[in-house]
């Protein structure tokens, strides 16, 4: 990853007012928080660990690179998870209905939602096959990567 991709990073989180971005890839990892007052900051070079020597918290700032977490319990049912930051919407224009509702049954083609990233509409699909339990984020409201979007009960 080089600068032009941390730069356009940082816009995208401060257009969309996302708080905190995370990536890794094999054996790169990045964290970016934005401060109340200070705007992003970046880890130095020499902050970036391979995800695999991570083992104990390294901070500068308002940025930290945490030790790898204990997976939370599992819940029951299945969550659409975001795979990318930006708007999400739940309607492909104001005016129309919504792609999906409490109580619709989806499969794996089913667009669930459009989430909008640097002025691309990207359609969200199921990808499984299940009943729509909860709908998680508002209209129109930013969301984050691995953000739950919507949970449902498998089919």
């Amino acid at each position: 990853m080089d600068l032009k991709d941390i730069k356009s990073i940082i816009d995208l989180m401060k257009k969309n007012s996302i708080s905190e971005f995370e990536l890794e890839k094999e054996n790169f990892k990045i964290r970016l928080k934005r401060g109340h007052e200070s705007g992003v900051q970046v880890l130095p070079e020499d902050y970036l660990i391979p995800a695999s020597a991570q083992h104990a918290p390294v901070s500068q700032g308002n940025v930290a690179v945490p030790a790898p977490a204990a997976a939370p319990a599992p819940s029951s049912g299945i969550e659409i998870k975001s795979p990318m930051i930006g708007t999400f919407y739940r309607a492909p224009s104001p005016e129309a209905a919504s792609y999906v509702e409490v109580g619709t049954e989806v499969d794996a083609e089913t667009v669930v939602c459009i989430i909008e990233a640097m002025k691309v509409m990207n359609e969200i699909k199921a990808e499984v096959r299940g009943v729509i339990t909860q709908i998680c984020v508002d209209n129109a409201k930013p969301v984050e990567f691995g953000q739950p979007l919507f949970k449902l009960r498998p089919l």
